[in-house]
């Protein structure tokens, strides 16, 4: 049973949390610092983001450092420019957790005009690492973890004309949509390391059936009858432990899924997922994902 003191000694080690002034972010940001990590809390709130911090230290005896960083993952302008801020204070990042989401809002689109899931859950952290890039690249054993979801077996492909809701809106299908593209993302980008022959790592984790701020758009009624339908519901600190094993163990390879170990990846602690699909294992999916992106917003990875 993986928990979060076998985290190793993470002295030295800079960090990158996104959405951690709340819920599993939040518990992620704090085992980092706890282990020794310089922890940025990337947050929409600058406040917020304050408050998180002020309640980690009075809280949690670590060893590691806090900062904020304005992050607005609706804009992918801004986070550019929370990039940007980053690498003019840092010269690596071991550690970015793409963490970050938003679940099943009334239909609305990003500053870029994207439907809101998929741009802040997927373009938003797309952009984020693309511009990180050049601290990853110098930085030996970096590890990139993007947030999916157990919803992303809901879905079997991506409609690419769909994105900016040329079409239709459903809430549900679009967060699964949202959750399979943070799939592909994170295995492609696994693929391109290995590539380009880089040390950098990139995996995928999710926090199976967690009780967090995620669901404020669903209604108490239904939340709390979707939450029954379930055997166990977990507390943030126990849904982060799939994050902060993907971030920080010796054991995890590249282009893997890490989620809790119990019946149906409900709850439990970090194994491997089980959950796969032909949708997810799609290169060639995965390569169109990717170009949409690129071109999308502009942004062409460069590896070498």
């Amino acid at each position: 049973m993986w928990i979060k003191n076998n985290i190793p000694d993470l002295s030295g080690k800079i960090a990158i949390v996104t959405g951690s002034n709340t819920g599993i972010g939040f518990e992620t940001a704090k085992a980092l610092f706890a282990a020794g990590a310089q922890v940025t809390i990337a947050a929409r709130d600058v406040q917020k983001a304050k408050n998180a911090i002020q309640k980690i230290q009075s809280h949690t005896a670590g060893t590691g450092t806090l900062d904020y960083g304005k992050l607005d993952l609706a804009n992918i302008g801004q986070v550019r420019e929370f990039a940007d801020l980053f690498m003019q204070k840092h010269t690596k990042l071991d550690i970015l957790v793409n963490n970050a989401g938003i679940m099943v809002p009334p239909a609305a689109k990003t500053d870029d005009g994207f439907e809101l899931q998929f741009g802040v859950n997927f373009m938003g952290h797309f952009a984020l690492t693309g511009y990180l890039l050049p601290l990853l690249k110098q930085t030996a054993n970096a590890r990139v973890v993007t947030l999916s979801s157990g919803a992303a077996t809901l879905v079997d492909s991506i409609d690419f004309d769909n994105l900016r809701l040329e079409k239709s809106y459903d809430e549900w299908r679009e967060y699964a949509v949202s959750k399979l593209a943070d799939i592909l993302f994170s295995y492609e980008l696994d693929r391109r390391f290995k590539n380009a022959r880089m040390s950098a790592i990139s995996v995928a984790a999710h926090p199976g059936v967690t009780r967090t701020d995620l669901q404020r758009n669903i209604p108490d009624e239904n939340l709390e009858g979707m939450f029954a339908a379930f055997d166990q519901v977990m507390d943030p600190w126990q849904g982060a432990l799939p994050s902060l094993f993907a971030a920080t163990d010796a054991s995890v390879e590249g282009g893997k899924f890490y989620g809790p170990d119990g019946p149906k990846e409900y709850a439990g602690y970090p194994a491997l997922s089980n959950h796969h699909t032909a949708a997810m294992n799609d290169e060639a999916l995965a390569k169109m994902l990717w170009e949409y992106a690129e071109n999308a917003i502009q942004l062409t990875y460069k590896f070498k």
